[in-house]
């Protein structure tokens, strides 16, 4: 009985560490539906150990002229907890963009060519930043995500564009 109680407060104290360890050093806990609204032609798009971007929908107008810069606010390394910021085409399918890029890993996982990327960051580990700068597409909507292997279905967003 002693044992586990001992074995229950343990994992208790583990997750509690492993919680605090994954938000450190990551400021965009409670952002993750906030919205950039167009209003000025810089983004800045954040990503931490904890997985999330600040930013889950940027709004933008058709030919506004946009700098985006990515922001790894966490501590791992970008071959542990790499991000990077990829826009896809409108229509584009995120599952089918994933099995590809997990084959890229040599390019940052972004396929080389590929026809559905229009513009990404490279990968980034903590602590590091990537400016990109690009003309935004005629109106609709964009996908966009981290192709680091797993982190898509959690690191992923919309361009809005009117």
């Amino acid at each position: 009985m002693n044992k586990l109680i001992l074995f229950a407060l343990c994992g208790s104290l583990f997750l509690s560490a492993c919680n605090n360890a994954d938000n450190a050093g990551s400021d965009n806990n409670s952002a993750t539906e906030a919205v950039y609204d167009g209003t000025d032609g810089t983004i800045v798009l954040k990503a931490g150990d904890d997985m999330k971007f600040n930013l889950k929908e940027l709004k933008a107008k058709a030919g506004q002229s946009i700098q985006l810069r990515l922001q790894h606010t966490g501590k791992a390394g970008k071959g542990v907890m790499g991000h990077n910021f990829v826009l896809l085409k409108e229509g584009a399918s995120l599952d089918a963009f994933v099995s590809r890029a997990i084959k890229a890993a040599e390019n940052d996982y972004v396929p080389p060519a590929d026809p559905d990327v229009m513009v990404h960051t490279k990968m980034l580990g903590g602590g590091e930043s990537d400016d990109i700068t690009f003309v935004v597409p005629a109106p609709g909507r964009y996908p966009f995500l981290c192709s680091f292997p797993g982190h898509a279905m959690a690191m992923n967003g919309l361009l809005i564009v009117e």
